[in-house]
């Protein structure tokens, strides 16, 4: 993991920083891509990439412990965990909720994620396919273990359509076992065709049917949750819980992330309302900009293809 090491950013940021004609390798110790510029004063933009960003990407300031496995098996998450907060690094943690005690040991995080990819038993254990027997009373214990956590806590719900986009009744009853601090809500990305999966992209939800679902789960629970924020382009909508994050009509979903290391450095108990930031207004549910931040540029890609050839 190149980013623990200190001196692989200061190599590279030597040579991002020469004002000359560059071309140079990798770095030596992190073996980063090559990056070719014989031009000096045309360092703004590589392939789309604006030098600043560039440079801040050499500066991990959050870290994503999850996609490949269960991170939360790790024997040593907790010193992990410490390690990243020591260097400033924000954590992002998902489980497959499968393993209830190590939820319960595990350090605080900036924000525990448990994926709900179903609101049954039957369901789960279509679409996850999982190794124990216990299953769902894992599942189940998983999310009791999610309501005793005083940081940021979300159910992370990838709908499926045809799947799982009815489910608002079943989903809505598991809710009041984890309470979680917010529902991530967004359509499941078809990957392409495999002997392991049936998807096809029948089976990928529009951003309206996002939005619906969304609505009618907030509804469900009549007060408690409301929808926050979405982001049109990921297909994802954002429901907070109403008493923590919505203050005097303005929603507080927001990462004041330097708090929050501040909270973990103290050593005293705190919780996710401690750290919660404004949400800006073009983030919120609704808000022309779709989640979109107005400030921002989007690069696009020209991509030519070749005319297909007619055949006789």
């Amino acid at each position: 993991m190149c980013f623990l090491l200190e001196a692989s950013h200061e190599s590279c940021r030597k040579k991002l920083a020469m004002e000359d004609g560059r071309s140079f390798g990798d770095c030596e110790h992190c073996h980063r891509a090559t990056y070719k510029d014989d031009k000096a004063n045309e360092r703004s933009s590589w392939w789309g990439v604006r030098e600043e960003r560039l440079l801040q990407g050499l500066s991990p300031r959050h870290c994503a412990l999850s996609l490949v496995g269960e991170p939360i098996m790790y024997p040593e998450i907790n010193t992990l965990v410490d390690e990243l907060h020591h260097r400033r690094i924000s954590t992002f943690l998902v489980t497959n909720a499968q393993f209830p005690e190590r939820i319960e040991m595990l350090k605080p995080v900036t924000q525990l994620y448990v994926s709900v990819d179903a609101a049954t038993k039957d369901r789960l254990k279509e679409i996850d396919r999982p190794l124990f027997g216990d299953f769902w009373e894992r599942f189940v214990d998983s999310l009791k273990a999610l309501r005793e956590k005083e940081q940021r806590t979300v159910y992370r719900l990838t709908l499926v359509k045809g799947w799982n986009t009815e489910d608002i009744d079943a989903y809505f009853n598991l809710l009041d076992i984890g309470k979680p601090d917010f529902i991530e809500i967004k359509g499941v990305t078809y990957c392409g065709s495999s002997a392991t999966s049936k998807l096809t992209m029948e089976n990928v939800p529009w951003h309206s049917d996002v939005k619906s679902f969304s609505e009618a789960l907030a509804m469900k629970s009549n007060g408690e949750y409301e929808v926050a924020c979405e982001h049109v382009h990921s297909c994802c909508v954002l429901l907070a819980k109403v008493d923590k994050f919505k203050i005097d009509g303005e929603w507080f979903t927001w990462i004041d992330y330097e708090k929050f290391h501040d909270l973990v450095a103290s050593g005293n108990p705190f919780s996710s309302k401690d750290y919660a930031s404004p949400t800006p207004t073009w983030a919120v549910y609704g808000a022309d900009e779709g989640g979109f931040d107005p400030k921002q540029s989007r690069y696009r890609k020209e991509r030519h293809h070749r005319e297909k050839s007619v055949t006789s």
